[in-house]
């Protein structure tokens, strides 16, 4: 049977050095790199980082910007198209999250407590960036 309720499958963020960037992720915020050895050798156009079974971040070089002519302005929106990337994770998964960044020197927003989410209000939220300038925010629903 095929479901077809909608679902997020993946955002797509500039990235100066898609493996570098995917490295970082992987070690900072703990998501899966996909496709890094294809992109390496030539046989994908982008890496991305797993969110979840159904949803990825995909990397895309900053160098094909100007070659994104199927999407009107990309080349204008290089760099920061998105406000920010949202990521919902269990209570445990946000306090590592938190460690690993300060362990990282990541620069991190104050926690927050109570903004409005998906599901509701968030028991906490924090924001940091990623080393292209993409602003990720993290939030916990549980108590």
């Amino acid at each position: 049977m095929t479901d077809n309720t909608t679902r997020l499958d993946h955002l797509v963020l500039w990235a100066r050095d898609p493996i570098a960037t995917a490295g970082w992720y992987e070690r900072t915020v703990g998501l899966e790199p996909v496709r890094v050895t294809e992109f390496a050798s030539g046989d994908a156009p982008f890496p991305s980082v797993r969110v979840n079974e159904e949803t990825l971040l995909d990397l895309m070089p900053l160098t094909v910007a100007d070659r994104m002519t199927m999407l009107p302005g990309a080349a204008e929106a290089a760099g920061h198209p998105v406000n920010h990337v949202c990521l919902a994770l269990p209570r445990a998964a946000f306090d590592a999250l938190l460690k690993r960044l300060a362990d990282h020197s990541v620069p991190a927003s104050d926690v927050a407590h109570g903004s409005f989410g998906a599901r509701g209000e968030a028991v906490r939220s924090f924001y940091f960036p990623d080393p292209d300038g993409n602003v990720i925010e993290a939030r916990h629903y549980d108590d």
